[in-house]
């Protein structure tokens, strides 16, 4: 587990070198003014196709859980933009003075301190959190709350876009990236495979069960608990299998059930943390790159 940690370290490090954010800010900007451009010009069709959803689901569960689930998602991107504003203000004097051996342990303190201060304010106003969106829901008729949620839905769709084109073009630019990284930090073994061309068809395979799933499973979006669970698991299946093989191909010349098995645990974990970037606008630019980065140093310092 120590090694899973110290490559999401790496990896964290990495995404913020300019050689590699020119590549995020550079095709994360491409894609999104691209998706953004589709979604005008298909507003009504995605529009229509949520309210289309919205009707196999009833209005008191749409009112009453809709209230839960902004609460908690509040609750969830405040405790991740915390954390990422603590290590963007203070990353120089936390790496200059805590040690490699430290900084995992080091960062999971600020993530549960960062938790256990936002729900102690949950603790004291969340019912007041929660009364004020379901107030609000409850203001406005069923038709404008209908189409506020259709509109939602929308949004939803064109993010899950920009999520997946940015998957692809990670793995697109995979070879460069690494090739890169592999040069700065594997002095010894400079050599990267670099066909990764055969992920490609796993990559598109999961984008159409993702795809397909993830309108079959909106409904349970309104369930609490159950919708994170749900979000994460359709994330976590979306980039797993393109990891792994995009960071294999990069390290073996020939990959066996053997190899692809040894590395479950940590494609998972890998997947996970990547996934949780989705849940912060802006941050989901990095999550493809950052699981790339993380995966392959995981495999390139286990073998």
């Amino acid at each position: 587990m120590r090694d899973i940690v110290h490559s999401l370290i790496f990896s964290f490090k990495e995404i913020l070198h300019w050689s590699i954010l020119k590549y995020i800010f550079i095709s994360g900007s491409i894609v999104s003014l691209f998706w953004i451009f589709i979604g005008y010009l298909l507003w009504s069709p995605i529009v229509l196709l949520g309210s289309y959803i919205l009707e196999l689901i009833p209005f008191s569960m749409i009112r009453s859980n809709g209230a839960w689930m902004l609460s908690s998602l509040l609750w969830f991107q405040l405790v991740l933009i915390t954390f990422a504003l603590i290590f963007a203000f203070f990353g120089n004097f936390i790496i200059q003075n805590f040690s490699k051996e430290k900084y995992p342990s080091f960062s999971i303190i600020v993530i549960i301190c960062s938790a256990i201060f936002w729900s102690i304010v949950w603790i004291f106003q969340g019912e007041y959190i929660y009364q004020q969106f379901l107030k609000l829901l409850t203001w406005l008729p069923f038709e404008t709350i209908e189409k506020a949620i259709s509109y939602m839905i929308g949004f939803y769709i064109i993010y899950s876009a920009i999520i997946v084109t940015m998957l692809f073009i990670a793995s697109l630019f995979n070879k460069q990236i690494i090739k890169e990284i592999n040069t700065r930090h594997f002095i010894n073994d400079t050599n990267v495979k670099g066909h990764a061309f055969k992920s490609f068809e796993y990559t598109i395979k999961d984008i159409l069960i993702f795809s397909v799933a993830s309108l079959v499973a909106f409904p349970l979006f309104f369930i609490p608990i159950i919708n994170f669970i749900v979000v994460v698991i359709l994330w976590v299946w979306l980039i797993k299998n393109t990891f792994k093989y995009n960071a294999m191909s990069m390290v073996f010349d020939k990959i066996d059930n053997t190899d692809l098995k040894k590395y479950d645990f940590a494609t998972l974990v890998i997947s996970f943390i990547a996934a949780l970037f989705n849940f912060v606008p802006i941050l989901n630019l990095f999550g493809p790159f950052f699981g790339e980065i993380a995966m392959f140093h995981y495999i390139k310092s286990q073998k």
